[in-house]
């Protein structure tokens, strides 16, 4: 079984909008509190501060299954479901009361800030992220 990192994210006042929903750009804000804390925070428990160096973002999806209303913080699920020579894919999962609420995916790409471009994972960085890996097929 791949392992999920989980986190509970809390849903700020100024996440709504004029519905009383979570504003479906701030599931964006949501996604990234989850993937900040697995690369920056998680990795660093692991030993590893390399992705603090530069991590950009090449694409996101988001699936929009149910609103989600201000209250309880929402529990964020992620594993990589796609890990490539100089990117990997983060896969999402959002519950709201427990009930899934939204699916997304984003397409992460290692980056240089000092030198300003992409560059190649390292093995430790490989190492990290495999026991979140899965291809689907699991």
């Amino acid at each position: 079984m791949t392992e999920r990192f989980i986190l509970d994210v809390p849903v700020r006042w100024s996440d709504m909008d004029a519905y009383g929903h979570v504003n479906n750009a701030r599931f964006l804000t949501l996604y990234e509190e989850a993937r900040v804390a697995m690369f920056f925070v998680g990795a660093r428990k692991h030993g590893l501060g390399s992705f603090e160096e530069g991590i950009v973002i090449a694409r996101h999806e988001i699936d929009y299954l149910r609103p989600v209303d201000f209250g309880d913080p929402v529990r964020i699920e992620m594993w990589v479901s796609e890990l490539r020579t100089a990117s990997f894919t983060v896969s999402y999962e959002l519950f709201d009361d427990g009930v899934l609420a939204s699916r997304a995916q984003s397409v992460c790409v290692p980056y240089n800030l000092a030198a300003g471009h992409p560059r190649r994972l390292s093995e430790a960085e490989k190492d990290f992220l495999k026991p979140y890996f899965s291809d689907g097929g699991s």
